[in-house]
C-alpha cells in the first residue's frame, strides 16, 4: 500500500488541451472538454485520472506508433470518491510502444462557492449592485474540481486553455491570449441574453496542475513594465481588480515591477514569463496564490489606498506581492517532488520575500518584524507535541492542506536565514541560484537544495541541517555558570510543557552559537562556533562582564539562562541590539510557561524596556503581555485589574509621546507606533484615551467619514463599544455598516475584529449567529469568531455555540478545509483550563476531525500549556505585582 495517494503508473502526461465553455452561473454549473497527451512507460489497459465534484460524460483514446493511430475503444467509465480517481477502463491494452496516448474527456462540473476549485466570488460593484467573477485556487489538490488531470506535483506538463465567457467581460489565465473570438451560431451565455466570446491563450511552460488559473470578470486594470528587458522585452506587469478599483493596486503595480527585476538579478534566472498579472479577487480562502503568470490575491493583500487604508496594509501588500513573485522561481520553476517537501516552495518563498521588502523599504527594519512575526510564530508552534517536522509525511488532499502553517513556512525560512547567515549570504544565493538553474522546469527535493550549498560552500550542509528538515522541534539551550568561569551549553527538545520525556529528546542539532560579549555587548562576536553535542563549555566566559548568545536571533533556538544572569541581561538592555531585545523577551516569555523560568522574571525584563521606542520590539512585548492576560482570564478580577494596572504603567512613557495626530514626513514606524499604543491603551482602558476615541467616533457616527484616521479604526471602535444600552447598540450597528457596506477596501476586516471585542452577551450571541449566516463572507468568518474567542465574555459563549452547531458549521465549511481548520483553531486556542480541555477533547472524540485533525491536537496541546503554567504560576505573578504596587 502506498504512502501517497498517487495514481498507478504507466502513463505520463505532456500536454492538456483544456476548454471550458456553458458556463452557467445562476446554476453554478459549467463544461468543459480535456484533451490529454502522455507519454507512455509500460503497457496499460485503465487510464486513471483525478477527479472531484464533475461527472465524465464521455472519453475517448487515441493510441499512436510511429507508423499508425488507432481508437481504443472504452468499456467502462468508473469513480472513486473516496480516492477522487476516475477510472477509464478500456477493451484494449495499450502498447508500451505506443509513441503517445491521447484521451479526451467531456465532463460537466460545479462552478464552486466555497473558494476552491473553479469559484464564484460575490461583490458590490461601484453602483453598490450585487455582481460576481470567477477565478480558480487549485493549490493543493483542486485542479481536479476544475477539470480532470493527473493532479500532482511531480507530473508536470503544457497547457493550452481557452475559455468561454460573456463577451463584455475580461478573461485571463497564465498567459497572454492569443485570440478572442465570437461563436458562429450567435451563442449567448447561459444566464443572460449577452454574446459570448472564446478567449484563447499561449501554451504554458511546463508546470503542475496546481498552477494552472483562469478568471472572468468586469474587469479593470493598472500598467508598468520591468526597468529591465528580457528576452528583449519589458515585462508588462499588471493588477486587475473588479471596476472601480484599480487605482488602489497602484502600490502592488510599483512594488511587482521592482520585486520582478530585483529576484531576476539575484537568482541570476531571468522572469520566464512574457506577462505577470496580479488579480484582486473578492472572496478568497487564503492569502495569495502564485498562479504562474497570474497571480491571485484577497483584496486586502493587494489593493491599498493612501488616503482610506490603515497604513499597515502597506507592508501586508508588499510583502504578499514578494512572496508571490517568489514562487514564480521558488515552486513554479522549480517545484517539490511532493507535498511532504513543501517547505521548499514556501520557506524559501517567506524568507526571500522579506529579502524584497527589505530592499525596496530598508528603513521599515523588516527583519526585526520577522524575529517576531515570523521566528517566534514558529517556534511556538514547534513547542507543542502535535507539531510536525519541515519535511512532513502526508498522504491525502486533506493531509496536505495542513501543512500550510508555521512549520512549512515560518520554520522552514527561520532555518534558511540560518544556514544563509552561517555560509555568508554571498554563498548562499550562489548555491541557490545553481539549484534553481539545475531543476528548472523540474521538480527537486531538500537533499537537491543541500548539495547546491554544499558545493559552493565546501560544507557538508546535508548533515549539519538535515536533523532541522527531518525533525520535529528543536533546542532549548540552557546556560550554567560555573564556580571557575566557565559556561556550560546544554541542548535539550524545548516543549510549551517543559516535560519532553527521554525518546522525545533523542535529537542533536547543529546550534550556531553567535556568542557576543565584553563590557559593551558587542566587543567580542563569535558567528563561526557551533556545536552538535548534548553540551560544551566555553572556557571563562562567565568571567566576561557581559555576555548573550544567539546574536541578532539567527538561530532557531531558545536560550535559556539563570535569574541572575536574565537580571545583568535586563539591566544592561540598552546595549542590546533591536533583535536581541525582541529575542529576550520571547525566550522570557516562553521558558516561563514551559516552566524552565519565572513570569516574574518575563514581567522585569518587560519593565526594564518601558522607555523603548521601537514598534517592532513593542509589538512582541504586547504580543507576549496579552498571551499572559488572554490565560489568565478566569484569574480573580483584582488579579486581572493589576495585570491592566501594569499594561497601563509601560504604555505611560511611550504613549505621551506619539500623540494622536499622524505628521505628513513622519517614517512609517513612527505611524505604526502610535497606532500599536493607543490601541494597547483601549484596550487596557486608559481613560483619558478612551474619552478621546470616542469622541472621535461620535463625530464619524454623526457623518464627518474623515474623523478617524485609517490608521485608528480599530482603536476607536473598540473604544466606542466600551458602553452600554442603547448607544451599545448603535455604535454596533453603525460599525456594523462597515462589514456590509464597507467605505475602505481593509474596513471590513478592521470592523470585524473590532465587533467580536464587545462586553455585551446579547451583541456576541448576534456575532456568532453570522457564523452561519451570509451576512459575513466565509473568508472573513475566522476575523470575527476569532476575536469573540478571544474575548474573555466571549470565549465560553463561541464553544458553546461550536457544540450546538457543530453539523451546520461542519457542513457550510468542510467543502473547503481550509476555512474550517481556520474556524477550530481561532474558536479553541485561547482557553486554559483542564475543563476546557477535557470537554473539547471529548466533544470532538466521535466527530469525523480528517482535514483538521492535526490543529486540533495542537490545540489541546496550547491549552494543556497554559493550564500548567497558570496552576504553577499563579500566585508568583499574583506576588510580583503585590511587590510591584500594581495590586
Amino acid at each position: 500500500m502506498s504512502d501517497r495517494d498517487i495514481l498507478p503508473k504507466g502513463l505520463t502526461p505532456v500536454h492538456y488541451d483544456l476548454k471550458v465553455f456553458n458556463i452557467d452561473i445562476p446554476n453554478l454549473t459549467f463544461a468543459g472538454t480535456v484533451a490529454i497527451e502522455y507519454s507512455v512507460q509500460k503497457a496499460v489497459s485503465t487510464i486513471y485520472l483525478n477527479a472531484r465534484d464533475l461527472e465524465v460524460t464521455q472519453a475517448t483514446v487515441a493510441a499512436f506508433s510511429s507508423k499508425t493511430e488507432s481508437t481504443i475503444p472504452v468499456k467502462s467509465i468508473s469513480y472513486d470518491k473516496a480516492t477522487e480517481i476516475v477510472s477509464i477502463d478500456l477493451l484494449q491494452t495499450i502498447d508500451e510502444n505506443s509513441t503517445k496516448v491521447v484521451v479526451t474527456v467531456d465532463y460537466t462540473a460545479i462552478i464552486q462557492t466555497n473558494m476552491a476549485g473553479f469559484y464564484r466570488s460575490q461583490y458590490k460593484d461601484q453602483n453598490g449592485n450585487d455582481a460576481v467573477m470567477l477565478s480558480t485556487q487549485f493549490e493543493a489538490t483542486d485542479a481536479r474540481r476544475a477539470f480532470p488531470c493527473a493532479d500532482e506535483p511531480d507530473l508536470k506538463a503544457t497547457f493550452d486553455v481557452s475559455v468561454e465567457v460573456p463577451e463584455d467581460w475580461t478573461a485571463l489565465s497564465n498567459m497572454p491570449v492569443i485570440s478572442s473570438t465570437t461563436p458562429g451560431d450567435g451563442k449567448k451565455s447561459a444566464d443572460s441574453a449577452k454574446s459570448v466570446k472564446i478567449v484563447k491563450f499561449e501554451t504554458t511552460p511546463i508546470m503542475s496542475t496546481y498552477l494552472l488559473a483562469w478568471a472572468a470578470g468586469d474587469f479593470e486594470y493598472v500598467e508598468a513594465f520591468t526597468e529591465r528587458s528580457y528576452n528583449g522585452k519589458k515585462v508588462p506587469v499588471r493588477v486587475y481588480t473588479t471596476r472601480g478599483l484599480s487605482k488602489q493596486g497602484e502600490l502592488a503595480l510599483h512594488s511587482a515591477t521592482k520585486i520582478i527585476d530585483y529576484f531576476s538579478t539575484v537568482f541570476d534566472i531571468d522572469y520566464a514569463l512574457p506577462k505577470a498579472d496580479l488579480l484582486a479577487v473578492h472572496e478568497f480562502s487564503h492569502g495569495a496564490m502564485e498562479n504562474w503568470g497570474l497571480v491571485t490575491y484577497r483584496t486586502t493583500a493587494v489593493l491599498f489606498d493612501e488616503a482610506t487604508s490603515a497604513a499597515a496594509y502597506k507592508t501586508r501588500v508588499v510583502y504578499v506581492v514578494a512572496h508571490e513573485l517568489a514562487h514564480q522561481w521558488f515552486g513554479n520553476l522549480v517545484t517539490m517532488s511532493w507535498w511532504r517537501e513543501l517547505w521548499l516552495n514556501e520557506g524559501y518563498a517567506t524568507y526571500v520575500g522579506w529579502l524584497a521588502v527589505d530592499y525596496l523599504y530598508p528603513e521599515w527594519n523588516v527583519f526585526s518584524r520577522f524575529i517576531s512575526e515570523g521566528l517566534q510564530s514558529a517556534l511556538t508552534l514547534d513547542a507543542l507535541r502535535q507539531s510536525h517536522p519541515i519535511e512532513v509525511p502526508v498522504k491525502s488532499a486533506l493531509d496536505i492542506d495542513q501543512i500550510f502553517d508555521a512549520i512549512s513556512y515560518l520554520k522552514g525560512a527561520s532555518v534558511i536565514r540560518m544556514i544563509s547567515n552561517q555560509l555568508t549570504d554571498k554563498v548562499f544565493v550562489k548555491g541557490v541560484s545553481n539549484y534553481l538553474k539545475e531543476h528548472s522546469y523540474s521538480n527537486a527535493t531538500t537533499v537537491d537544495l543541500w548539495s547546491a550549498l554544499s558545493k559552493v560552500s565546501g560544507v557538508d550542509v546535508n548533515a549539519v541541517m538535515s536533523t532541522w528538515t527531518l525533525k520535529i522541534g528543536f533546542p532549548l539551550i540552557t546556560v550554567t555558570e560555573k564556580e571557575n568561569g566557565d559556561v556550560v551549553l546544554r541542548q535539550d527538545r524545548f516543549l510549551s510543557t517543559g516535560d519532553a520525556t527521554e525518546s522525545e529528546n533523542e535529537t542533536l542539532w547543529w546550534v550556531p552559537i553567535a556568542l557576543s560579549s565584553g563590557p559593551n555587548a558587542e566587543d567580542k562576536i563569535d558567528t563561526v562556533s557551533t556545536f552538535e553535542t548534548r553540551e560544551v563549555t566555553i572556557p571563562g566566559l562567565a568571567k566576561e562582564p557581559f555576555f548573550l548568545l544567539n546574536k541578532d536571533q539567527v538561530g532557531v533556538y531558545r536560550v535559556n539562562y539563570s535569574a541572575e544572569r536574565l537580571t545583568k541581561i535586563a539591566a544592561n538592555v540598552d546595549k542590546l541590539s533591536l533583535n536581541d531585545k525582541i529575542g529576550l523577551v520571547a525566550d522570557a516569555a516562553s521558558t516561563a510557561i514551559a516552566g524552565l523560568g519565572s513570569t516574574a522574571g518575563f514581567l522585569e525584563v518587560v519593565s526594564a524596556l518601558k522607555d523603548e521606542t521601537d514598534f517592532n520590539l513593542w509589538a512582541e512585548v504586547f504580543k507576549r503581555l496579552d498571551s499572559l492576560s488572554s490565560a489568565w482570564f478566569e484569574q480573580p478580577t483584582e488579579v486581572q485589574d493589576a495585570l491592566e494596572k501594569f499594561t497601563q504603567f509601560i504604555l505611560k512613557p511611550t504613549l505621551s509621546k506619539v500623540g494622536w495626530e499622524f505628521a505628513e514626513d513622519e517614517d512609517y514606524l513612527t505611524g505604526q507606533l502610535r497606532t500599536l499604543f493607543i490601541g494597547k491603551a483601549v484596550s487596557a482602558n486608559v481613560p483619558e484615551v478612551l474619552e478621546t476615541a470616542k469622541g472621535i467616533f461620535a463625530k464619524w457616527k454623526s457623518g464627518d467619514k474623515k474623523a478617524i484616521h485609517p490608521s485608528l479604526r480599530g482603536a476607536v471602535f473598540r473604544a466606542a463599544l466600551k458602553t452600554s444600552g442603547a448607544e451599545l447598540e448603535e455604535n454596533y450597528n453603525a460599525i456594523f455598516e462597515e462589514v456590509t457596506n464597507p467605505s475602505s477596501v481593509d474596513s471590513r476586516e478592521i470592523a470585524l475584529v473590532a465587533l467580536g471585542k464587545v462586553k455585551d452577551e446579547k451583541l456576541i450571541d448576534l456575532g456568532l449567529s453570522y457564523t452561519l449566516s451570509d451576512k459575513v463572507a466565509k473568508q472573513d468568518i475566522h476575523s470575527l469568531a476569532g476575536s469573540i474567542a478571544g474575548n474573555p465574555l466571549g470565549r465560553w459563549k463561541a464553544w458553546e455555540y461550536v457544540q450546538a452547531n457543530w453539523d451546520a458549521i461542519y457542513e457550510r465549511f468542510s467543502p473547503n478545509m481550509v476555512v474550517l481548520d481556520r474556524l477550530v483553531k481561532v474558536t479553541l486556542q485561547n482557553f486554559a483550563s483542564q475543563k476546557a480541555y477535557d470537554e473539547i477533547e471529548a466533544f470532538y472524540k466521535d466527530k469525523n476531525n480528517h482535514g483538521y485533525d492535526r490543529t486540533l491536537g495542537q490545540v489541546l496541546d496550547t491549552i494543556k500549556a497554559k493550564t500548567q503554567w497558570i496552576n504553577r504560576e499563579s500566585e508568583v505573578v499574583k506576588s510580583w505585582l503585590q511587590e510591584k504596587k500594581f495590586l
